[in-house]
């Protein structure tokens, strides 16, 4: 890149902190929105190059950045941007603070990681994994260099979607004779070595090698030269690692060996399986430790770990977890640099390691003030931190009520040992108000963000990405309340402040700026919301895909406000093309899948295609008894849906039938004066007035309308719909003059009454 350290007139580069087989990576500054971040620069493709190679590398290095930066995980290192530079191609990405795997068992050479640590960082990779995997992308250069572990405990895992450009840049060997393009051998599948065909359990088969270094201090493979290790991959069944540390436990142990089968049928089915195993075996009897002066917590079960922002040490120690460790034989040394096997020059070309020469500096430590006039007991943090992570798992099983209550003991316990202003502390009242929220207890959640924001914006500061968080979970909850107003003018402030941060593209401001379209919703400025709803759709479409999750979230937006504008048949174009789009990327059972074709139903109902909508209903009904039960709320929501259509067709008999029976349902599991409850009655009433069984269909009105006063008030649009309703029941029935006076009663209610 010639002298200049400026490239694209954007990023400042300052220094290399890695080099590797395809290049090197930069510490740099984003210019434009004045962030750290790091910059990859590939090896330039030089004259001597083929044209057409040089070609083909382009056009796959901008599909496969492309791809990585659609990646949106907590497991995954963000890509911010891509390019090709005075003819050098470049990503930039987020700036890590930590280590790679392979530099911390370099580092510390007397023991593997303690078991523990060992899991959580088997169960953080297989999250990553599940949901990369679950967007069609491989990884094919899983190692211990490619993982890092962040100084607050989370793991990343690194090069996803790139690091198969080595083949088409000329950074491979082939075997002799065998014509196999490699990567690196301790951490190859069979199939790879084989030349068979690669998926997500190749990646599997790569893990399970990683874990076993980290579980034994030395590779599956521990050989002499590469072929040796290859061969040993592709014929050898490894010693399983309790062979090598007793310690270990009998389920962990099981994992590592069926991941390393040799055929991809016999290894765990996808990484949802791996964690699900994960889960079921430290399910069993390993409570936390007591903590002295601190109430003992009940065994919670495991959970893949939430990283924790504690301070960083002045010095950057590396963490307890690391000390000691034993690093055994590796293709590359992480003080020294990429460095080949002994004797074997093809080893060199074998690995696009990234490494730096001086781990402890790669990432300096951001100095802190203690929070405490002295520090805590590094143990009390530490478990701690584990009741915190055990917190975060429950949420992810959807048990609220018990992460609710782990959060808040943690955030008392917390408070007591680093401070009620400590970011920790705060980090678990935030959850607390996140769970809260699920609960469908927003008055109580707002409370909590709203001391969350006050003191994240005193310590961190008002523009500080936590703070911003809590804001917007704040701005949600006021409109979960109906103060839809408030809500309004919070996310503008939130948004002007992401934007200044991050840019308008980040996204957390598309976050933003999509709950802000539904606040306009709701404030019935539906113009604005549609306009607002389609840029984001827009924007999330150019930079995460048209088929991401957020992409596909934000088209529904759009579909709803379409169809409160009384643009039926665009809304229902949109709903199904998200349907099919979540059909084909989560499944068509998944619930994101079944609501946008809930949504597809309603409209294809209303535009008088009450056929199509009633096969729509069917099919619904049969795949949310699956997933929920017959009496499950959304199974029921579908069942109401079938029984209108059914009405609409003038099938009144079944109509009415169907509609009797989710009104009992619902008034079993949800309540009688449950919302959903009373409309299913409604419905009961429409069906047995259209079979001019008008007086049963008049008190069946009469009865929603007394339940609508009672909960509403007189004056609510939905009481003096059902007061309608029954007035129109006594016209039918031929006392015009009792309608009437029912009427001007609803017109004029009585003085003092209630309205909402």
């Amino acid at each position: 890149m010639g002298d200049s350290r400026l490239i694209q007139g954007r990023y400042r580069l300052h220094e290399v902190i890695g080099r590797g087989g395809m290049g090197e990576v930069w510490r740099a500054t984003d210019e434009a929105l004045g962030r750290r971040v790091a910059v990859k620069c590939l090896k330039p493709l030089g004259p001597q190059q083929d044209p057409h190679v040089r070609d083909v590398v382009r056009e796959r290095f901008r599909r496969e950045a492309r791809v990585a930066a659609a990646l949106q995980h907590r497991g995954i290192t963000v890509v911010h941007d891509f390019g090709e530079y005075e003819g050098v191609l470049f990503l930039v990405m987020e700036l890590l603070e930590g280590r790679n795997l392979s530099q911390l068992l370099a580092a510390n050479a007397q023991s593997p990681l303690p078991v523990q640590d060992l899991v959580e960082i088997t169960d953080q990779v297989a999250d990553a994994l599940a949901y990369t995997h679950g967007q069609g992308i491989v990884h094919r250069d899983l190692k211990p260099a490619n993982i890092m572990r962040l100084r607050d405990g989370t793991v990343k895992i690194c090069d996803f979607g790139i690091a198969r450009l080595g083949a088409d840049m000329g950074f491979t060997s082939k075997l002799t004779g065998t014509g196999i393009a490699m990567g690196t051998p301790h951490y190859m599948s069979p199939e790879q070595i084989g030349g068979g065909e690669i998926d997500h359990r190749s990646d599997l088969y790569s893990l399970g090698c990683v874990l076993y270094e980290l579980a034994t201090g030395v590779p599956p493979f521990d050989l002499g030269d590469s072929w040796a290790i290859l061969i040993g991959h592709r014929d050898t069944v490894p010693s399983p690692p309790r062979a090598h540390r007793a310690e270990l436990p009998d389920y962990f142990d099981r994992l590592v060996v069926d991941l390393l089968a040799k055929v991809p049928e016999e290894r765990p089915a996808d990484a949802g399986d791996l964690r699900r195993r994960i889960v079921s075996g430290r399910a069993g009897p390993s409570p936390f430790a007591p903590l002295p002066g601190v109430p003992a917590q009940p065994p919670l079960p495991p959970t893949r770990p939430v990283p924790v922002d504690l301070p960083p040490g002045p010095a950057a120690p590396a963490p307890a977890w690391a000390r000691g460790m034993t690093g055994g034989h590796r293709p590359a040394a992480a003080a020294d640099g990429p460095r080949p096997l002994a004797h074997d020059p093809a080893a060199a070309v074998l690995t696009t390691e990234w490494t730096t020469p001086a781990p402890a500096t790669c990432f300096p430590a951001t100095p802190s003030t203690p929070f405490t006039s002295a520090a805590p007991p590094a143990e009390l943090v530490a478990v701690l931190a584990g009741r915190y992570r055990a917190g975060m798992g429950l949420g992810r099983l959807g048990r609220w009520d018990e992460a609710e209550a782990v959060h808040r003991s943690v955030a008392e316990d917390r408070s007591r040992v680093l401070g009620p202003d400590h970011p920790d502390t705060l980090a678990s009242h935030y959850e607390v108000g996140f769970a809260l929220a699920r609960l469908d207890r927003p008055a109580d959640a707002l409370h909590v963000f709203d001391r969350v924001a006050r003191a994240r914006a005193r310590v961190l500061g008002e523009d500080h990405p936590d703070t911003l968080a809590a804001r917007q979970e704040r701005a949600y909850a006021l409109g979960r309340l109906g103060r839809h107003p408030e809500a309004y003018e919070l996310y503008v402030e939130v948004l002007a402040a992401r934007e200044r941060a991050v840019g308008p593209d980040h996204p957390d401001t598309l976050r933003c700026r999509h709950n802000l379209a539904f606040t306009l919703a709701s404030l019935g400025r539906l113009e604005e919301s549609y306009r607002t709803a389609h840029e984001v759709a827009e924007a999330r479409a150019r930079l995460l895909g048209p088929a991401h999750p957020d992409t596909l979230a934000t088209r529904q937006e759009v579909a709803h406000v379409l169809g409160r504008l009384g643009r039926g048949e665009e809304a229902l174009v949109q709903y199904r093309a998200v349907a099919e789009a979540r059909a084909a990327a989560l499944g068509a059972d998944h619930p994101e899948t079944l609501a946008a074709r809930y949504e597809t139903g309603v409209f294809l109902g209303r535009l008088g295609q009450a056929a199509d909508a009633l096969d729509v209903c069917r099919d619904l009904v049969a795949a949310r008894t699956r997933a929920q039960g017959a009496d499950g709320p959304e199974t029921l929501r579908a069942r109401h849906a079938l029984a209108v259509n059914l009405g609409r067709l003038g099938r009144w008999e079944e109509a009415l039938a169907e509609s009797r029976e989710v009104h009992a349902l619902r008034e079993r599991v949800l309540g009688a004066d449950h919302p959903d409850t009373l409309l299913s009655r409604r419905e009961t009433a429409v069906a047995l007035g259209r079979l001019d069984r008008w007086e049963e269909a008049r008190e069946t009105h009469r009865a929603v309308a007394a339940a609508r006063t009672r909960l509403l008030g007189p004056a609510h649009p939905d009481t003096v719909a059902a007061l309608e309703d029954e007035a129109h029941c006594l016209e039918r029935l031929g006392r015009p003059a009792d309608a009437a006076a029912l009427l001007l009663g609803a017109a004029t209610p009585p003085r003092g009454a209630a309205s909402a």
